[in-house]
């Protein structure tokens, strides 16, 4: 069965849009723990812009279940999460300009200022250390060479493709089942998020060794027309039937799928 971390922030930025005390995120949480959540994910931007400190404080005080502490290597985020101390840390790339986290962290071109951050961090606690990366495969060995525990493949390709392009993104959908592969060889877990949502998840079942899938915007904007709890079933339950109805797999070949854009890419050139 594959794990679900849900990711609040955009609870946060609906709070953030007026300035107001509500909605609270702790809330929020503790609604997507009760739905089945196995974790929370957060993530605590340099520019704040949705979920805040004090946010983090206080959701590692109410949580029930781990807390994936989503972040780039800032000196001063490295601080909050060296107090903190959450069960999990995604070290991940950041722009101030983007809308959200677009591609995979480059460990290979920042390996030494991931290594200092690292090093910080180990010093102060113990924790699960994954790497929100793109399925490439220098990437993931440079994972392996920081000493991380877990990688994050980043699957928002694959889900811009699925959504405009159908044909390619079976081959996205090969890269990232291949640094799966890879990162299993070399004993880290595999986790994935990004852009998933309940009509593309079930693609994700051809993903192997897959263990969690992080997902926030898809649940929350769902939300907003059936509540946070309903929110977080349904996707729990997409997860859970695509395993055993949707994506049947010998080798390479699909016989039998959802939705007719899964069978549109997944039976196109063999």
């Amino acid at each position: 069965m594959l794990r679900l971390g849900v990711n609040i922030d955009h609870v946060a930025t609906l709070r953030q849009a007026r300035g107001t005390a509500y909605p609270n995120v702790v809330e929020a949480a503790k609604i997507a723990e009760a739905a089945g959540a196995n974790s929370i994910t957060i993530h605590l931007r340099e520019d704040r812009r949705h979920i805040q400190d004090a946010d983090v404080y206080a959701l590692r005080m109410a949580l029930c279940k781990p807390m994936n502490l989503e972040m780039a290597i800032h000196s001063d985020i490295i601080d909050i999460a060296c107090d903190v101390k959450p069960e999990e840390i995604c070290l991940v790339p950041e722009r101030r300009e983007e809308r959200t986290t677009e591609g995979g962290l480059d460990c290979v071109a920042n390996f030494s200022a991931l290594d200092e951050a690292i090093s910080r961090l180990r010093k102060s606690f113990v924790f699960k250390l994954s790497l929100f990366i793109a399925p490439d495969i220098e990437q993931i060995k440079a994972a392996e060479q920081l000493g991380a525990s877990c990688i994050e493949l980043h699957t928002g390709t694959f889900c811009e493709r699925y959504e405009h392009d159908p044909r390619t993104a079976r081959e996205e959908l090969e890269r990232l089942a291949e640094a799966a592969e890879q990162a299993h060889r070399l004993r880290l877990q595999v986790n994935a998020g990004h852009g998933l949502n309940l009509s593309n998840v079930a693609a994700m079942r051809r993903i192997p060794h897959l263990d969690t899938l992080n997902i926030g915007h898809s649940i929350i904007a769902r939300a907003v027309f059936v509540g946070l709890e309903q929110a977080v079933r349904e996707m729990l339950e997409k997860m859970s039937e695509s395993s055993s109805k949707v994506l049947k797999c010998e080798s390479s070949k699909v016989t039998e799928c959802e939705s007719s854009k899964v069978t549109e890419f997944l039976h196109t050139q063999q």
